[in-house]
């Protein structure tokens, strides 16, 4: 038995006694103001390494006898052959679960293990964990049974996580005629050191407890205080299974009476309200033979492994559930199910204190910004063909939270920083629901309109003294031999680009480049008057804030001051990039070096001020989460409500395939689709509205990602570009230049009227839209490489 503090105690005889309609309410309430609507489960494999186990539990089948016609363990071989298998179906977990120890009690396993070349089973586990690692992908999460702290050590580099079921803290189930009588591994103080050793190892846990043994309610009860104790010490306990005993012939206990559903529920919501709303608590669908829906709604939140290959070796008699056919069970009463890894969403986002680096870059690869499963293989800037968000059937339930959610956001975005992160991590029928929200305020807006703007990129140099984690464009001045060399642009060459383009039709011309270490305040002066020299009707908008602070001081100039110059000599408005994310927990890790969040807006507030309207960005889906994005867009609509300054907000979704921070495994792959889809959704509903445009870049979504954002609350598909160098460099496919008749042609398609606009949006000049309809050929860049110099004085190599 525990010790129990007298408030445990107290609590204890509340939920003994309490009725359980008002237990479960309560539970559930709990549950739901952590979870929402999600339920998640784990896509799994069963490895079942060796039956041999030296204990022997009245209830179990899983553990035998050695046989002789039987092998002790299985071989590398057939490991890898069911991991493969299972790769192929879509699993992210193995599940690696055998006996105790079998070496010492059964000389066979020990044999067999000789033979394979290891002294102890668990060594041998940690090596096929990690061949299974590295030829599949697959991540393991070990149920290897009691360990010391040195054996979890050594096994932590090849596991995502590991487990161990308390099952009971009650000694009595050890004594002569208990079920674990004779067990030296199910004596409670041996289970709770193994679980306490887990957490000294920051070693992501799973335990649980096994109920209809012969325990008491309060035994039970008692078990997971120990639990939210160890917990609260080490918090390494990710999830609690609540798992009732089935009887299984030829056990000793086949005749035992199963708990009914009345005692599991009552359990659940026990272990809700004792381990509190964050915590993960499951019950395996496998094992209900009723409703699971009872099981959500008494506190649950995970329904744990479901193998597409392999059944629950633990208890054979129990098929797992259709994962298709669950979800569609679960969506009709307003659940969304939800692919996780053998690590939880919390862990995810904290990967660096809790997983061995090792694992880091294969965990990131799989997630979303939620730490769950990715949904889709989208990839911002590479993928054509767009996944299905939603159903569009009329009678398709929407989660009363998002339901809630979207009416707080509409009423009072400043308010609700929570709910607009909870609309972040809408899923499915909900996520359509918050597009078409969205939708409908752009239709209030800016009606059925949609825009686009003929326009010209030139990024100028691509040296830069930054090192951002996510840039793959800039490069070093000896970077040399790279994927692209470095470069600087001539005058001349910028004055001709800006001339072809007013040519070809454009309005505008966007100028940006790296921070280059001999570039001044001086040298982006000549960039203007370059670009106004080859047209002088020409919006020029250009210079990030960082390149605007970069020019300032090199002059010793404020600010405010260099911008007031900028603009006499022909600056019409900026570009809002190089925002991030405006949180600066986020820009340590990615950009450390540039402005910090004050900084960067500090530059948009002062260009407001004289009159420079700015454009404003977001770049999403690498180390940040949904409550950063919901952060993000309230700064953004703080500083919209104090100047009015912003003209549009873009969306720039991460492209990961070229990213330094990426290789290095220290980002995600990019959002989702879902996600890429709703941050331009979520974005109209908080920056309404006090921003009327919201952009989708097809260079980053693709033409039918463009046209579906069209459909989600964006009105307008950004420039023609005729270059684009900076999404390329990082690894995008889609192409350089998209002619107006092709924009019109996708914005015809989404059912809006499209027009073409200038910077500040209104109507292009007829004598320009006349060039940009039928444009000349481009002609050949100049692009002149970095010579080895120490100094150079104006914008040449």
């Amino acid at each position: 038995m525990i010790e129990l503090a007298q408030d445990e105690q107290a609590l204890i005889d509340r939920l003994c006694t309490a009725d359980l309609a008002k237990l479960q309410r309560e539970a559930f309430e709990c549950a739901r103001a952590a979870h929402g609507g999600t339920v998640t489960y784990s896509r799994k494999v069963f490895l079942p390494v060796t039956h041999l186990c030296r204990n022997t539990c009245r209830y179990c089948v899983f553990a035998e006898s050695p046989n002789a016609g039987a092998p002790a363990f299985m071989t590398p071989e057939e490991v890898l052959a069911v991991a493969q298998s299972a790769r192929a179906l879509a699993c992210d977990e193995a599940l690696f679960t055998l006996g105790d120890k079998p070496e010492e009690r059964w000389p066979q396993a020990a044999d067999a293990l000789r033979a394979l070349g290891f002294s102890t089973t668990l060594e041998y586990v940690g090596h096929l964990a990690r061949l299974v690692f590295e030829r599949t992908g697959l991540l393991p999460h070990l149920n290897a049974g009691v360990m010391t702290e040195d054996e979890m050590r050594a096994l932590r580099p090849a596991a995502l996580s590991m487990g161990l079921m308390l099952e009971s803290v009650s000694p009595r189930l050890c004594e002569k005629g208990g079920p674990h009588f004779g067990c030296p591994d199910k004596h409670p103080s041996v289970r709770l050191a193994t679980i306490e050793a887990a957490g000294r190892l920051k070693i992501p846990y799973t335990t649980g407890i096994l109920i209809g043994i012969g325990e008491t309610r309060r035994e039970r009860l008692e078990s997971l205080i120990a639990i939210k104790n160890l917990h609260r010490q080490y918090g390494h306990i990710q999830e609690v299974i609540v798992q009732p005993f089935r009887a299984k012939p030829g056990t000793r206990m086949a005749s035992a009476p199963e708990p009914d559903l009345a005692d599991l529920c009552w359990t659940i919501a026990a272990a809700r309200i004792i381990l509190g709303a964050e915590i993960n608590i499951q019950s395996p669908p496998n094992l209900t033979r009723e409703d699971i829906t009872i099981l959500l709604e008494s506190g649950a939140n995970d329904l744990g492994g479901i193998s597409p290959l392999t059944p629950d070796f633990v208890n054979p008699e129990a098929p797992w559930p259709h994962v298709g056919e669950l979800k569609e069970q679960l969506s009709g009463e307003g659940w969304r199910l939800t692919e996780r890894l053998a690590l939880y969403p919390s862990y995810v986002r904290t990967l660096e204190s809790w997983v061995d680096p090792g694992l880091h870059r294969s965990v990131r690869r799989r997630v979303d910004a939620s730490g769950l499963v990715r949904e889709d293989e989208w990839e911002a800037g590479v993928s054509v063909a767009i996944p299905t968000l939603g159903s569009s059937r009329p009678n398709r339930q929407i989660n009363a939270l998002i339901s809630s959610a979207l009416s707080k956001v509409r009423a009072n975005p400043a308010d609700a920083r929570g709910e607009i992160a909870s609309l972040f991590d809408a899923r499915g029928d909900d996520a359509r629901a918050v597009c078409e929200a969205a939708d409908a305020v752009r239709r209030e807006q800016c009606g059925d309109r949609a825009s686009y703007v003929v326009n010209r990129n030139v990024n100028y140099t691509n040296v830069c003294t930054f090192k951002c984690g996510f840039c793959a464009f800039s490069k070093s001045r000896v970077a040399q031999g790279r994927r692209e060399t470095p470069y600087n642009i001539e005058l001349s060459e910028i004055e001709r680009r800006v001339a072809e383009a007013w040519a070809r039709g454009a309005t505008e011309v966007c100028l940006q480049g790296g921070i280059h270490p001999d570039f001044t305040g001086e040298t982006y002066l000549e960039i203007v008057r370059a670009a106004k020299r080859a047209a002088p009707a020409i919006h020029v908008h250009a210079f990030s804030p960082l390149e605007i602070t970069h020019g300032a001081s090199t002059l010793g100039l404020t600010v405010r001051d260099y911008l007031q110059i900028l603009k006499r000599e022909g600056l019409g408005s900026l570009p809002g990039t190089a925002a991030e994310i405006l949180s600066d927990d986020v820009r340590e890790i990615i950009c450390p070096d540039k402005l910090k969040t004050a900084e960067w807006l500090a530059v948009l507030r002062d260009a407001h001020s004289i009159g420079l309207p700015t454009t404003s960005t977001i770049m999403f889906g690498h180390v940040d989460t949904y409550a950063h994005w919901a952060k993000h867009l309230l700064a953004l609509r703080a500083l919209q409500t104090e100047t009015g300054g912003l003209t549009e907000f873009v969306p720039l979704a991460f492209v990961a395939a070229e990213a330094p921070i990426f290789h290095r495994g220290g980002a995600r792959s990019g959002p989702t689709f879902r996600e890429a889809l709703l941050m331009h959704a979520v974005a109209r509903l908080v920056l309404s509205p006090l921003v009327a445009n919201i952009q989708a870049s097809w260079v980053k979504m693709g033409a039918a990602g463009a046209q579906a954002a069209l459909c989600a609350g964006a009105n307008d598909l950004g420039g023609s570009l005729m270059n684009e160098s900076i999404t390329r460099a990082a690894g995008a496919l889609h192409g350089q230049e998209m002619a107006p008749q092709v924009l019109e042609q996708l914005i015809t398609a989404a059912g809006r009227q499209p027009w073409m606009r200038t910077t500040l949006y209104q109507p292009a000049p007829e004598s320009q839209r006349a060039l940009a309809l039928d444009p000349p050929t481009l002609s050949d860049l100049v692009l002149r490489p970095v010579a080895a110099t120490r100094r150079q004085q104006q914008v040449t190599a």
